[in-house]
């Protein structure tokens, strides 16, 4: 990976037991991420600055730090620093261990940000009694988050879309199936994702950066759909990603198991946009 590369790897979630509310992972999840973390390590390069972004959950925050911690465990001890090359405290420098290609200079550091929230992670924006709601499993638990609306569990189980949703055996699949829900559809989110991820070529480029985006299924399955599979692939595994690989400007290559596409980032002056 050049210099002027950038990977982005959107990752989801640990293990949890159930979808509720704003969960914890299990301690499988957890043990899996930190794997994950130690698997990632070894395709570091010499120099490179990696950042570990969640969206808003619980479950994403505590798989991003446990994916980091695999990292930080594989890279072997490490410095504190006051302040990172970001501008952020508590980033760490790790001495780096491994050879791999493009790996410039031994010896040069390898950055590994502290965890940080990202809004463009975020579940799908549906609304309910003009409240903004996360996608949970059961009508009790979608009472919890609007409790001033008057609204029990028996007339949100009511209401069309929550209905449909909730009586689903593959409820992320009636979302991004469905061609008009109460806010964000699979299009919109597949579109957030993409320009949130090409808006990361601003970052300076002096050294190769690697970005770990931990989210949820549902943002996966509707960017799978819309670049690349062209269909719903269905939930992935705990921790399984999703692959940019941005090697210059115009260009970004979606890898996904055993398929991938190379595609071009439509451009005007202003800067980026994403269709």
């Amino acid at each position: 990976m050049s210099a002027k590369a950038l990977r982005i790897h959107v990752v989801r979630h640990g293990r949890v037991d159930a979808h509720h509310g704003d969960v914890p992972v299990t301690q499988d999840g957890l043990r899996q991420a930190e794997a994950a973390g130690l698997r990632l390590a070894h395709e570091l390069q010499a120099g490179e600055i990696v950042h570990f972004l969640h969206a808003p959950t619980r479950r994403t925050r505590e798989t991003a730090e446990a994916i980091r911690r695999g990292m930080e465990a594989a890279l072997g001890p490490s410095t504190p620093t006051p302040l990172s090359l970001e501008g952020q405290r508590g980033a760490r420098i790790s001495p780096f261990p491994f050879e791999g290609e493009g790996q410039g200079v031994r010896g040069r550091p390898v950055h590994l940000l502290p965890a940080a929230e990202s809004w463009a992670l975020r579940n799908p924006d549906l609304y309910v009694a003009g409240a903004r709601v996360e996608m949970v499993s059961t009508a009790e638990a979608m009472a919890e988050q609007i409790p001033g609306s008057g609204l029990g569990p028996d007339e949100l189980a009511r209401l069309p879309f929550l209905h449909g949703f909730w009586t689903n055996p593959d409820r992320i699949g009636y979302w991004v199936g469905h061609p008009d829900p109460p806010g964000e559809d699979a299009t919109t989110v597949a579109r957030r994702l993409l320009s949130f991820a090409a808006s990361l070529l601003d970052l300076p480029r002096e050294q190769p950066r690697r970005c770990i985006c931990v989210t949820h299924s549902g943002p996966m399955r509707a960017l799978l759909r819309r670049y690349l599979l062209h269909d719903d692939p269905g939930e992935p595994e705990w921790v399984e990603s999703v692959d940019l690989i941005f090697a210059g400007d115009q260009e970004v290559t979606i890898r996904y198991r055993d398929r991938q596409v190379t595609m071009t980032l439509p451009r005007v002056p202003c800067g980026r946009t994403v269709r």
